[in-house]
């Protein structure tokens, strides 16, 4: 039976994880497909750039990676975000998901009243959670890399194998 990830991570026990994420149906991550003779090393850069991108926004460093032609490593560490502030992490979070109307308010400097300002603290709170949660990142790289894949061979449906693996290096 499978465990929920808030249960199988926990970085006050150890901010450092492997993570690994598997292709399906025989699809290519990377490399040279030996039946149809296609080349998909081009995905490897793009692949790389995500890693990059998202772990300039989030509170994740990446130690090592490994990208094979049908699936891919990253080994993590997970930063606190409590020392950002509610600024910082709006902005970071503005990178990836825009703001909503009461956020955007907040980092121009506008009044709120109380009961806004209390739904802007409660959304800066779930998005700093997020903003060092391996989950989250794994999310928006899975997601990012099945829809450019799908979409580069003209197919619908699940590129990821099950979720993604992951294992806390102690």
């Amino acid at each position: 039976m499978t465990l929920a990830r808030n249960q199988q991570i926990c970085v006050e026990e150890t901010p450092y994880y492997h993570v690994v994420s598997r292709c399906v149906r025989r699809a290519f991550l990377c490399g040279q497909d030996k039946y149809s003779g296609r080349s998909y090393e081009h995905r490897r850069g793009m692949i790389v750039e995500r890693i990059k991108y998202l772990s300039s926004v989030f509170n994740i460093d990446i130690l090592a990676y490994a990208i094979m032609s049908n699936h891919y490593h990253i080994v993590l560490k997970v930063n606190s975000t409590k020392s950002w502030s509610n600024k910082q992490v709006l902005s970071y979070w503005s990178e990836l998901f825009g703001l909503n109307i009461l956020c955007s308010r907040y980092i121009k400097g506008e009044d709120l009243t109380n009961a806004e300002m209390q739904m802007v603290l409660k959304d800066i709170e779930e998005y700093r959670k997020r903003l060092m949660s391996v989950s989250w990142f794994m999310k928006l790289l899975n997601e990012y890399i099945a829809r450019e894949a799908n979409k580069e061979d003209k197919v619908k449906g699940h590129f990821w194998e099950s979720r993604f693996k992951s294992q806390a290096l102690l």
